[in-house]
C-alpha cells in the first residue's frame, strides 16, 4: 500500500510542474513586446512621426533674362552650361495620415570655361573667363500623400505601404550668385581688360513638386522626385542696368528618406 502522504503528493508534484511551465511562456509571451518597448519606440509599435530625405539628381535652369542673353551672345556658352547637378536635403514633421510639414534645402551649381566668340586680343590668343552661377534655396511647404502611405494592425505594428505618391508646394528664401572671373573687351576702347564681375543677394521663391516613396523597409525609402523652382532677383554690384535674373529651375533627383 502506498502511503497516503506519497500517493496525495505525486499528482501535487505534475500540476505544481504543469503550472510552472504555463507561467513562465505567459511571461514570455509579455516580456517580448516589454523589453522591444522598454528599448525604444520601433516601427512596430507606432507609426513614424517625420522623414529625413537625401536628394541628388540634375537641375535645368531656366535661364530666361537678358543677362544670360547678353553672355551667350558674346560668349562660347550655350544656356545648358547654366544647368547642373543639384543636390537636396529635406527633413518633414507628420501632421496628420496624409500630409507632412516639410523643411528643404537644396544646392545647384556650375561653372564653365569660356572665351569670346568675334574677338582675340592682339596677340591673337583667345580672350578666356570663366562664369559661375549658383543656387541655394531654403523653404518650408506642405506634402500630401495621394494614398495611404501604411496601416496599422492593431495597436502595436505598423506596417508601411510599398508605394506613396505624393505632391507638395511651399516658399521660402534663395541666395544666388552669378560671377564672371577673367579677361573681357572694353567696346569703346577695344581694350582688354581683367577682372572679377559678380552679383549675388537673397529672394522669394516659391516651389511645386511630385514624387514617391518606394518602401524597402520599416525605415527605409527610395525617393523620386520632380520639381520646378521658381525664383527671380535683382542684379547687383557690377551688373547693374540688367534686369532681374532668372533663377527658376526644373529638376529630377532621386535619393533615400530615413523615417523616423
Amino acid at each position: 500500500m502506498v502511503p497516503p502522504d506519497k500517493g496525495v503528493g505525486m499528482p501535487s508534484s505534475r500540476v505544481s510542474g504543469s503550472a510552472r511551465w504555463a507561467l513562465l511562456a505567459a511571461g514570455l509571451s509579455f516580456a517580448g513586446p516589454a523589453l522591444a518597448q522598454d528599448t525604444g519606440d520601433g516601427f512596430l509599435f507606432r507609426r513614424p512621426t517625420g522623414t529625413l530625405t537625401i536628394r541628388g539628381g540634375y537641375d535645368r535652369a531656366g535661364a530666361g533674362s537678358d543677362v544670360f542673353s547678353f553672355v551667350t551672345e558674346r560668349l562660347t556658352l550655350g544656356r545648358g552650361d547654366f544647368s547642373s547637378l543639384t543636390l537636396a536635403a529635406d527633413l518633414s514633421a507628420q501632421l496628420s495620415d496624409r500630409f507632412d510639414i516639410v523643411f528643404g534645402m537644396t544646392y545647384s551649381g556650375t561653372s564653365a570655361r569660356s572665351e569670346y566668340r568675334d574677338w582675340v586680343d592682339q596677340d591673337y590668343l583667345p580672350i578666356e573667363q570663366t562664369t559661375s552661377f549658383a543656387r541655394m534655396p531654403f523653404t518650408v511647404g506642405l506634402r500630401a500623400y495621394l494614398t495611404g502611405r501604411g496601416r496599422s494592425i492593431g495597436s502595436l505594428a505598423w506596417v508601411p505601404a510599398r508605394y506613396a505618391p505624393y505632391v507638395s508646394a511651399g516658399a521660402g528664401a534663395m541666395w544666388y550668385k552669378f560671377r564672371q572671373d577673367g579677361d573681357f573687351v572694353d567696346f569703346e576702347t577695344l581694350d582688354v581688360f581683367a577682372d572679377d564681375f559678380n552679383s549675388s543677394g537673397w529672394t522669394v521663391t516659391a516651389f511645386g513638386s511630385a514624387g514617391v516613396e518606394v518602401a524597402l523597409s520599416p525605415r527605409l525609402c527610395l525617393v523620386g522626385e520632380g520639381r520646378y523652382t521658381w525664383a527671380r532677383a535683382n542684379m547687383r554690384e557690377s551688373f547693374v542696368g540688367f534686369e532681374r535674373i532668372d533663377l527658376s529651375g526644373l529638376s529630377a533627383t532621386a535619393g533615400i528618406a530615413f523615417r523616423m
